[in-house]
């Protein structure tokens, strides 16, 4: 099995994988035009051609548009090809998908998992060279404070929300950083009332 790649949609946009006989070797972020993704494939990955996916990657692309969707899936089986992948990278989307939908941590937070204090912002290299967004969350790696951070995806910062905002909704409700982010307000809770009599 050569490489090769499909667009495949979802209800926020355009998205593509791409695959070898290692497993899974790059995925696009959902975009508006179709064109732009298919592009960046063939820049990424030169001489690959678009090809119906395999049933077992075929399996992925399921996934993805199920959680997607708001449904709750961990994509922890999707398996990558790391060939290539720098070792401190290998365990920084390793913890990275470890993270529940709907749940976040910081890029300090990355790096104390990793029992390598300090190495925030290599974190933050790490998660902006990541060739497998959604399958490796890098969107549920936040600044310190409950920030956004950097996030080079399509649209950016409103991609990164749409994500997070869709996997929350069947999320545990537990409390997390991403009640503090912007654009999305902690729930409101009910006021106690005092039982008179």
């Amino acid at each position: 099995m050569g490489r090769a790649f499909a667009l495949f949609n979802t209800p926020i946009g355009t998205c593509s994988i791409a695959w070898g006989p290692g497993g899974v070797i790059g995925l696009g972020l959902p975009s508006a035009d179709a064109d732009e993704n298919r592009a960046n494939m063939h820049k990424r990955f030169q001489g690959i051609a678009e090809n119906i996916p395999p049933p077992k990657f075929a399996a992925v692309i399921t996934d993805i548009q199920a959680l997607l969707v708001g449904e709750s899936r961990d994509l922890l089986s999707v398996e990558l090809d790391l060939e290539g992948i720098p070792e401190f990278h290998r365990r920084v989307y390793e913890v990275t998908r470890a993270i529940p939908p709907g749940q976040t941590l910081t890029y300090g937070q990355i790096s104390q998992k990793l029992n390598a204090p300090g190495t925030a912002r290599a974190v933050g290299q790490a998660l902006g060279a990541n060739p497998f967004p959604i399958v490796v969350p890098c969107h549920r790696i936040l600044a310190a404070g409950g920030g956004a951070g950097g996030f080079s995806a399509p649209g950016g910062f409103e991609t990164k929300m749409n994500i997070l905002n869709i996997e929350r909704k069947n999320a545990p409700l537990e409390p997390s950083l991403f009640d503090d982010l912007p654009l999305s307000p902690p729930p409101r809770r009910p006021t106690m009332r005092r039982r008179l009599g």
